[in-house]
């Protein structure tokens, strides 16, 4: 299992280098010059001279042949210098950092309602194959997948906000805002439902769980059905196998046999999808996050290309990718807990 892990480590620098390589490759179709106006503030890019132009290009080895322009990009990244975010309004790393956990939190608490009822869904479906439980758990996946999430979000919005005033978009009110921002209020993890709690809000943190409720809504359903349909497939597939019929043979109970022998044999496939939904909710859930007009990693991405912010763009790429990496490294450790088979390749 070590060794199995170490290899995979060793790869890690290599991945993230050949990423770092594809970006920097794609950010110099841009030009020198527009790729100077990703460093500056617009304000001051507008009210410098030609000579001070001159001076910035070679400060960011704009004018270097490519490997050398490339080793000083690295050097940038390494300090964390990855330009200025115009539609931040601050530089491209904190505007990330900014956003990141707005992103975070809708991932947590939308990660564990989806893994716990989809995979519950499916082996239910599985268990009760081709009965009444079964055709409507199928159903409910069906639509659930026919349907994209924009849809989901708008009706969950026009249903829960806009019908009952349950769950308003944004991140905050207005007066549990002004008071996060407030010096009184202390940041201690960036995620509002848990500084609130640590700041002993009460109030805030009902008004912050309000606020998170109808993109959950809207995100769960999708990946629930994509999930119940996967683990139905691989449960109904472990079933017929020879090993189970043994355990049943054995007089063993059915609990038993699905909860001991069978279950287990059937995530491994359930684990790639849930990998890549994680995956996918980290790197910000875009139109989602749009609809219901939370400052997320994926608002932020999408109002940078709408703006055609360079900076913030290959900022939201890098990062992301790195998200990528990590996530897929975390998928290969599970199999191999999973499975100590997949260990030997």
């Amino acid at each position: 299992m070590t060794t199995y892990i170490i290899r995979r480590l060793l790869l890690l620098p290599l991945i993230i280098l050949g990423v770092t390589l594809i970006v920097f490759s794609m950010s110099q179709l841009l030009g020198p010059l527009k790729l100077l106006s990703t460093y500056v503030d617009p304000n001051t890019y507008a009210k410098m001279s030609e000579r001070d132009i001159q001076i910035l290009m070679q400060q960011y080895g704009l004018t270097d042949p490519l490997p050398i322009r490339y080793g000083k990009w690295l050097k940038s990244l390494f300090k964390g210098d990855l330009g200025w975010s115009v539609v931040g309004k601050e530089p491209v790393l904190n505007a990330l950092i900014h956003r990141f956990p707005f992103t975070v939190e809708l991932a947590l608490y939308a990660l564990f309602p989806i893994i716990g009822v989809g995979i519950w869904l499916g082996v239910t479906a599985a268990v009760h194959h081709n009965s009444f439980i079964d055709q409507f758990i199928r159903i409910f996946a069906l639509i659930g997948w026919s349907l994209p999430d924009f849809v989901w979000a708008i009706l969950v919005l026009l249903i829960f906000y806009i019908g009952l005033g349950w769950f308003p978009p944004g991140n905050l009110s207005i007066w549990a805002d002004q008071i996060v921002k407030s010096p009184s209020f202390h940041n201690y993890t960036n995620l509002l439902t848990i500084d609130a709690l640590l700041n002993g809000r009460i109030d805030i943190f009902w008004d912050a769980l309000r606020h998170i409720i109808g993109p959950v809504i809207a995100i769960s359903w999708l990946w629930w059905a994509n999930l119940l349909r996967i683990t139905r497939s691989s449960m109904l597939e472990v079933l017929r196998k020879d090993y189970v019929r043994t355990a049943r043979s054995k007089g063993l109970s059915e609990k038993v046999v699905i909860n001991k022998h069978a279950r287990k044999n059937a995530l491994i496939p359930v684990v790639t999808t849930a990998g890549q939904m994680v995956i996918g909710l980290l790197t910000g859930v875009v139109i989602v996050e749009m609809v219901f007009v939370r400052t997320g990693l994926g608002s932020f991405a999408a109002t940078a290309a709408q703006q055609l912010d360079y900076a913030s763009i290959m900022g939201v790429l890098l990062f992301t990718s790195l998200l990528l990496i990590i996530g897929n490294l975390i998928i290969d450790i599970s199999y191999a807990i999973i499975d100590p088979r997949i260990r030997l390749g």
